[in-house]
């Protein structure tokens, strides 16, 4: 099982203009083949009228099937230069594909491959990504007055919270790496001064964007 991962933020599209052909990038996030195929299919049907709709995807917790696709454009042009810029991002289980409208002017290889590349980098950026770690869910239970200093420790550590709720005692879920749990509750129990609780909830893998839109 993966420590962390980086994927894209969520689904999403983007377009670009170059000599006025359209490239229109459509990410999606995918858990199998069969996932991906559809998808790319799905683009191909909703964009029956385009020059090109050209793919690449990765697939498995190392990128374990990775597959391209130039769809009549010419050889290694689209979809190799795609996948690299997937791969070049560290990303997993993502699908991209790009569509294309033809606006008049031939880009030549060159072109052709700076487009389809810039059109999906472009289209991360847009996006944004975000890098999921596999986390403990550490509820901490404490009385309102412990509250303050607890936030503070919670801002200065910089740390991932799942939830927070206030009833007749504050019970924050904080997501710890699994190898740093005694290490946070150590360091609460001081803080408090022994004034807290803890429960272990779920190991689970928490995203945080770590790429800005």
């Amino acid at each position: 099982m993966l420590q962390n991962y980086r994927t894209i933020k969520e689904d999403n599209q983007h377009e670009i203009e170059i000599k006025k052909s359209r490239f229109i990038c459509f990410l999606k996030r995918i858990k199998s083949e069969d996932e991906a195929k559809n998808f790319i299919q799905q683009i191909k049907k909703e964009h029956w009228k385009a020059n090109h709709n050209c793919s690449a995807f990765v697939l498995g917790d190392r990128n374990e099937i990775q597959r391209s696709s130039d769809d009549g454009e010419p050889s290694g042009t689209a979809g190799v230069p795609m996948l690299e810029v997937l791969k070049k991002n560290d990303l997993i289980n993502v699908c991209a594909v790009v569509t294309r409208y033809f606006g008049g002017t031939k880009l030549g290889a060159g072109g052709l491959i700076r487009a389809y590349s810039g059109a999906v980098a472009q289209a991360i950026a847009a996006t944004g990504i975000v890098e999921g770690r596999l986390q403990q869910e550490v509820l901490v239970q404490l009385d309102y007055p412990n509250w303050g200093k607890m936030e503070n420790f919670i801002a200065n550590e910089h740390l991932a919270v799942k939830d927070t709720q206030f009833t007749d005692q504050v019970v924050v879920t904080c997501m710890v790496d699994e190898n740093k749990t005694a290490d946070f509750e150590n360091q609460v129990t001081d803080l408090l001064n022994g004034q807290v609780n803890f429960k272990s909830g779920e190991v689970i893998y928490h995203e945080q964007v770590i790429q800005e839109v």
